[in-house]
């Protein structure tokens, strides 16, 4: 036998893992998935009442759980899952006409639950058709350290040419005699430039 009273009077002065106090205000908020309204009281608490109605959006789509007694052996299968239509008044009746007998304070809730889902997610629809500048951020250690790299192969690079070009040049002096050890692919090179330098003049 479930006692509501027994239950929220244990949650209230004891222990709960749902229960968030704020330093600022001296509210005390429920992070149950099924509370209606966010607060911790005893009509809003989906644990101490037997009788529960709640409004709770999945993948875009609205739904209605309504929780009985009646269904208290079964954790698993508490709550009753009724889909709600897109049109926000057929929605608004169909909760009404389930929560015909209900207290007028789960009904105003469940309502004042649903029309401001309904607002997030029209808001949502809005900013996915709007064309958002992707925020991409930026990795500056990398860069930095590809900007290293880069200048260090440049220096090498330059060092290669300038050491190429000091060697053509002792060549073509005849620095260093009639002996070369040298490539042979650069030699050649050397030799083609030569003979277009010389059909050129």
């Amino acid at each position: 036998m479930q006692n509501d009273e027994l239950i929220w009077q244990n949650i209230n002065l004891n222990f709960c893992s749902y229960k968030v106090k704020a330093k600022q205000q001296k509210q005390t908020f429920c992070k149950n998935e099924y509370n209606v309204t966010g607060l911790c009281n005893r009509q809003s608490c989906p644990l101490a009442n037997s009788r529960y109605a709640t409004i709770r959006e999945e993948k875009g789509v609205c739904y209605l759980y309504m929780k009985v007694i009646e269904r208290a052996h079964t954790p698993k299968q508490m709550y009753e899952k009724i889909r709600l239509p897109r049109n926000y008044e057929k929605a608004l009746a169909l909760i009404d006409e389930h929560l015909i007998y209900w207290p007028n304070f789960t009904i105003h809730k469940c309502k004042q639950r649903y029309t401001k889902i309904i607002q997030y997610l029209i808001r949502m629809r809005k900013l996915r058709k709007k064309n958002v500048k992707k925020l991409v951020s930026r990795d500056l250690k990398m860069e930095k350290r590809e900007s290293r790299r880069e200048a260090k192969a440049l220096a090498a690079a330059q060092l290669d040419q300038s050491i190429e070009k000091e060697l053509l040049e002792r060549l073509k002096k005849g620095t260093y005699g009639d002996i070369y050890n040298i490539n042979q692919d650069i030699f050649e090179k050397v030799v083609e430039q030569e003979e277009v330098e010389w059909q050129v003049n």
